[in-house]
Order: C-alpha cells, then sequence, then structure tokens
C-alpha cells in the first residue's frame, strides 16, 4: 500500500506517513513518504547505514540544498516499519516541463540511490513502482522523473532500477583496476613508457623550480586549490565553446562546503590534491572515495608555460600510484572518454538512464531526451563527427570572443 498526504503553501510540501503499525493487518506492507526540506534529516539518517554513491552522499546532498537552495523532494519507500529506498530530488523546470533530477545537475554522476543492503539483496520492484503514484499523487506539478547516469552495479550490487525500461548514457565511464597494485598495473599499461616519461616531467618540473603534491588538509587549502581550479575551467571551457557549469557562485559554494566540511572526517569522502611547480598550482583533481573505489569527480589544468609537459598525467600518475598503496580496487576517471583516460583504464562502464513520466504530456519530453541521448552518443562514437563538432564548437566560441572584442 501506498500513502502519500500532502498539503501545499507555495514551493513548499509537508507530507505524512502512515505508519506501518497503525495500518490494519490486511493494509500493512510497502508505504511511501514525500517531503520537501525537513525530508533532509531523515535522509541523512538513512545514509548511516544505506549503500549509495558519492553524489546521493547526505554531505553532497544536504549542502546542495543549502547552498542553491531547489525546489526539492525526499521520497522515502519504507517496508517493516524502517526505510529501505529513498530518492532525494531537486525539480526544475525544461521548457514547459517541471522534471525531478539527482541533486547536482551534471555534476551528479555515476548515480547509485540511497538503499537497504539487506532489502537490496530481494527488491520489491512494484514497491518501488508504487513510489512513482505516491510521488505523482504528493506533487502533481512535476511532469517527469528523469534519473540520469546511473551506475549498473555499486562494488558488484546491482542497480535495481535496471529492472525498469531503461537505455544508455550518451558517455561512458573509464576506469582502471587498482587490485594487484601499481607494478602489476604498469606491466599490463605499458609501465616502461609511464615511468620514464615521469621522471622526465618531473625534471622539467624541476628546473623551474620547487615541485609538490598537495592533498588539501585546511580550509584555506580547500579555497586555494578550488580557485585555481574555476580559474583553470573558466579558461578551457570558454576556449572550447562549451558552457562553464561551474560558473555559478552558488555551485562554487557548494563544492568549498563539501570539500572543507569533509576535513572533518577521519578519511574524507571527498578529497583535493594539487600540483605545484614554483609555487603556482598546475593541475587540480577533486576525488571522492566510494567504498573499494577512488572516483576523480573533476580536474583541470593551467594551460600555461608548464602546460605542454602535460601536469595533469603527472598527477594522476601521483593519484594512481596513492589509490594503489592505500588499498582502492579501482580508480575511476568517471564520466567522458578522453585519450589520457585511455593511457590507464581497462574498464569500461556504461552508465543508463531510467525516465518516469508522471503526466501524459511528459511522454513527449521523455521521448526527446532518449532520442536525444542517443544523438550524443551517435556523435561521440564517431570519431569523424565528433572532431569536427569541436572544431565547430572551437570555432564558435573564437567569433564570439572576437566580437566580444570589437563591441568593447
Amino acid at each position: 500500500m501506498v500513502d502519500a498526504t500532502a498539503s501545499f503553501d507555495g514551493n513548499r510540501l509537508a507530507a505524512t506517513e502512515a505508519s506501518p503499525r497503525a495500518l490494519p493487518r490486511d493494509q500493512a506492507g510497502p508505504s511511501t513518504s514525500v517531503a520537501s526540506a525537513e525530508g533532509l534529516a531523515a535522509y541523512a539518517e538513512f545514509c548511516r547505514s544505506a549503500l549509495f554513491a558519492p553524489a546521493q552522499s547526505a554531505a553532497w546532498v544536504l549542502n546542495w540544498a543549502g547552498q542553491l537552495g531547489p525546489d526539492l523532494l525526499v521520497a522515502t519507500l519504507n517496508a517493516e516499519g524502517r526505510p529501505v529506498f529513498s530518492l532525494a530530488l531537486e525539480v526544475s523546470r525544461t521548457g514547459p516541463f517541471r522534471v525531478a533530477r539527482f541533486m547536482g545537475g551534471r555534476h551528479a554522476n555515476g548515480n547509485f540511490i540511497a538503499v537497504d543492503p539487506q532489502w537490496l539483496a530481494r527488491p520489491d520492484i512494484p514497491a518501488i513502482r508504487s513510489m512513482l503514484t505516491a510521488i505523482a499523487k504528493a506533487r502533481p506539478d512535476i511532469d517527469l522523473l528523469a534519473l540520469e547516469r546511473l551506475l549498473p552495479d555499486l562494488d558488484g550490487v546491482a542497480n535495481p532500477l535496471a529492472s525498469f525500461d531503461h537505455f544508455a548514457s550518451p558517455n561512458l565511464s573509464l576506469a582502471v583496476n587498482l587490485a594487484d597494485g601499481f607494478d602489476a598495473l604498469l606491466l599490463r599499461a605499458s609501465g616502461k613508457r609511464k615511468r620514464k616519461k615521469h621522471r622526465s616531467q618531473m625534471r622539467k618540473f624541476e628546473a623551474v623550480g620547487s615541485l609538490r603534491r598537495i592533498e588539501a588538509t585546511t580550509p584555506d587549502e580547500v579555497n586555494r586549490l578550488l580557485d585555481a581550479f574555476f580559474e583553470m575551467k573558466e579558461f578551457r571551457f570558454r576556449k572550447m565553446g562549451i558552457t562553464n557549469v561551474f560558473a555559478d557562485e552558488q555551485v562554487r559554494g557548494f563544492f568549498r562546503v563539501l570539500f572543507t566540511q569533509a576535513l572533518a572526517e577521519d578519511k574524507p569522502f571527498f578529497v583535493l590534491h594539487g600540483l605545484e611547480v614554483a609555487g603556482k598550482l598546475r593541475a587540480i583533481t577533486g576525488s571522492s572515495r566510494s567504498g573499494k573505489r577512488l572516483i576523480c569527480e573533476f580536474g583541470a589544468i593551467a594551460e600555461d608555460d608548464l602546460g605542454h609537459t602535460s601536469p595533469g598525467d603527472f598527477l594522476f600518475f601521483d593519484n594512481i600510484q596513492e589509490a594503489c598503496e592505500t588499498g582502492f580496487e579501482v580508480y575511476d576517471f568517471s564520466v567522458g572518454d578522453e585519450p589520457y583516460k585511455r593511457l590507464w583504464c581497462d574498464i569500461e562502464t556504461q552508465h543508463f538512464e531510467v525516465l518516469f513520466p508522471l503526466t501524459l504530456k511528459a511522454r513527449a519530453l521523455a521521448l526527446t531526451l532518449r532520442q536525444g541521448a542517443r544523438l550524443k552518443a551517435f556523435i561521440k562514437n564517431s570519431p569523424t563527427v565528433w572532431k569536427l563538432t569541436k572544431m565547430l564548437r572551437r570555432k564558435a566560441a573564437g567569433q564570439t570572443a572576437a566580437r566580444t572584442e570589437d563591441e568593447s
């Protein structure tokens, strides 16, 4: 049985759940609660024992909600009087539609909904379907649930959402197996050439000035590394003609708080690394720790006098070596198929996407999103078409820059 009663006050939703204990014996069973901001505390408590991906962690969800203040909902499936499956989503407008997605937008990758591991051993798929009914009743303004970039499994545990109609995400995720250690990895990944290149890079860096790899361990270091990263990304995206997804000050504030709060943990869930040469940061990575997996959530390099020396490759070498030494079994480069990732990777993961139309008109949007994903996959999987697309994008960016200079 699904129970969701709600009252609206502007954009806020107050919802109550009928306790399974209060139900008549013949009606006892799975139930769903749907709440807005007041559901975040319960979500965080559930995450203490749940299985989830980094972008579904309590730290990620609570900080995104706190910094960006989105219209949000928390839908929780309860069984035998306890939560077993919980969705924390933000609602935004796409044209005439209102769509609920994972908090974090395009920053949320490799997604895996918070779930009770014991319940997941025998997931109740009809009960998950019942959540959709509850969400549609509690939030009739939402047209579509778009659950994107989903992991097929998390540390070998299958994603229950794969039981629903789904399709492949347009971007692959690449990773490297670390289980046998760094020396074994290099033996199968052109290790002699990698070591030689690493030594050569080190000599070139040291010829310029002092060289050190930094792990941010104080709030000041977090801010310094993120300031450098945001500057690097802004320059890079402008040059490539790509929208800067880190431009919004609220998004930047989210990452500052996320990485700063992580410093209080014995083993920080989120960690920043930087390569400093001659007192200047030349490469930055931001990573999450997820079970046996270290995930590079983002990275950037300074396009300056040392850019040709590949500081990003140098930092990845050290990051991967440290990941091996500290017991990780997988180094995950996250979403995106890039040549520098292919130099290391021996694992390809195909994320998938699930769309749940909650209104009749949303079926058209779901079809459009599905077709759009197929088109993106075709473009990115065709070397010639993808090369042409990037060239045209850079050319358009150059023309825009030229017009801006002429108008100033």
